[in-house]
């Protein structure tokens, strides 16, 4: 029997791109999957809208959050009530390659990993393709400490992995601290060479805030990783010379 993957969408106010990535999602050439939308705005508008579009989808759920939680608490909520034996991540706004899982979960059997991820590119608003950013074959902890080179869309990982490191609360680098606690624990890491997502950059989105990303970093070194104020600047400095090489140059 095939395995069961569960791929986890948290949603809050992403009604503009929502039906290209269930889509997306719905094109897939791998079928068994289960597509669970997480609903994270105390606004209910958009929640008669989400549960249409999903109806493109043969297994599928919405959970509703009773208050506004974030995206990393929100896809806690979501692998809760997965029934995969692995979890992939999808944001509300990124499409994928219409062969992403297939190949993903191929390339986790061969290598006989439980986690992996793949290259991706950058696309705007208007669909246009700004970057293409390619993944390492593999990646360890002190890698990870320097530069966040790890698409979340493009991540499918062993559920059994996440029973006890979960999402942390941060409004963004929550992905990030969740790769950094498992590659500290050993967990092998390995990239595909192949572009199998898109990453849209919108204006307004929280990992757009430079202030909030920066503010976010700090955090996560000299908070989550106990690493003194120096060495939570060196990496807060690091991290954000790395970011804007990938996006930007």
């Amino acid at each position: 029997m095939k395995d069961l993957i569960s791929v986890i969408i948290p949603f809050y106010k992403k009604r503009k791109y929502f039906f290209k990535t269930i889509n997306s999602l719905k094109k897939q050439s791998y079928k068994n999957y289960e597509a669970i939308v997480v609903y994270d705005d105390e606004d209910k508008s958009d929640l008669k809208f989400v549960k249409d579009k999903l109806k493109i989808i043969k297994k599928s759920k919405v959970i509703v959050n009773n208050k506004n939680l974030g995206a990393g608490l929100s896809r806690n909520n979501g692998i809760k009530k997965a029934n995969g034996t692995f979890i992939a991540f999808l944001d509300a706004d990124d499409v994928w390659n219409k062969d992403k899982l297939k190949l993903q979960l191929k390339f986790i059997k061969k290598h006989k990993i439980e986690f992996s991820f793949s290259s991706y590119q950058i696309i705007n608003t208007k669909e246009k393709i700004i970057k293409k950013i390619i993944a390492r074959r593999n990646i360890n902890y002190k890698n990870l400490l320097y530069s966040c080179d790890i698409g979340l869309s493009s991540v499918m990982i062993s559920k059994r992995l996440l029973k006890k490191d979960k999402f942390s609360n941060l409004k963004t680098k929550e992905d990030y601290l969740l790769w950094l606690k498992l590659s500290k624990k050993g967990i092998r890491m390995m990239g595909i060479n192949s572009v199998l997502y898109s990453w849209r950059k919108t204006e307004n989105s929280l990992s757009s805030s430079v202030i909030q990303k920066l503010r976010d970093a700090f955090t996560l070194y000299n908070k989550y990783l106990k690493l003194n104020f120096l060495n939570s600047i060196f990496f807060t400095i690091m991290l954000s010379i790395n970011f804007i090489l990938k996006r930007f140059i």
